[in-house]
């Protein structure tokens, strides 16, 4: 592996890349060999939690899947919001059950996500997928646990040079999500921002997957 996409949902099966891939209990792919599954805050059904509950707790003990998510909350849909601290809840418990990661959407909730993990008593990892807010932010949640994953804001925002910048090399990851951009291109990137070679955050990242994944396979 020399490299991994911590958060794709256009996989593009290179031989060097370890993605790891957003699936969805309804549209389930089995062809897809790394992967998370979980229910997106956007996606929330009333009628169907349950059922994609059950698929999310048999799918997940399956040796390639390394992650519950994408789940978590976002204020900024119609969704009701406790409807969705409840669907995430239960999900959080599903992953300390099965000893797997968590990858977390989280729009301006991260207060409630950090009261969430300490009320529950999470102690699996959780990695913020997409961090796109300030160093104040960004050490809290560091305080408090939690990884963090930068990509196509990385890319797109350079005031997030300084925020990556302060973040401990061995609490990022990198990702894609549903951009443009080649993990290569992220990568590179960040090497530049951290100031290290390429090489070297080839093996931070792979010692942090370590770290998080592969002991919980």
């Amino acid at each position: 592996m020399n490299y991994f996409n911590l958060h794709t949902h256009n996989p593009t099966n290179q031989a060097n890349v370890l993605e790891l891939v957003n699936q969805y209990p309804k549209n389930f792919d089995q062809k897809i060999q790394f992967y998370s599954i979980g229910i997106h805050p956007w996606y929330i059904e009333k009628k169907s939690i349950d059922s994609d509950l059950e698929i999310i707790a048999y799918q997940i003990q399956n040796k390639n899947a390394l992650a519950i998510g994408e789940c978590g909350l976002d204020k900024r849909i119609e969704i009701d919001f406790n409807l969705q601290e409840a669907v995430f809840e239960q999900q959080l418990l599903l992953a300390e059950k099965f000893q797997k990661p968590a990858v977390i959407h989280c729009v301006a909730a991260f207060q409630e996500i950090i009261a969430i993990k300490k009320n529950l008593n999470i102690s699996i990892p959780i990695i913020i997928h997409g961090f796109s807010k300030n160093k104040q932010m960004a050490k809290n949640l560091i305080d408090n646990g939690f990884y963090l994953s930068f990509g196509k804001y990385l890319m797109q925002n350079l005031a997030l040079e300084e925020v990556f910048k302060s973040v401990p090399i061995n609490k990022i990851f990198l990702e894609t999500d549903t951009s443009d951009y080649s993990i290569e291109s992220v990568y590179q990137l960040a090497a530049e921002y951290k100031n290290i070679t390429l090489s070297e955050l080839q093996n931070t990242i792979a010692s942090n997957f370590n770290a998080i994944f592969k002991k919980n396979n």
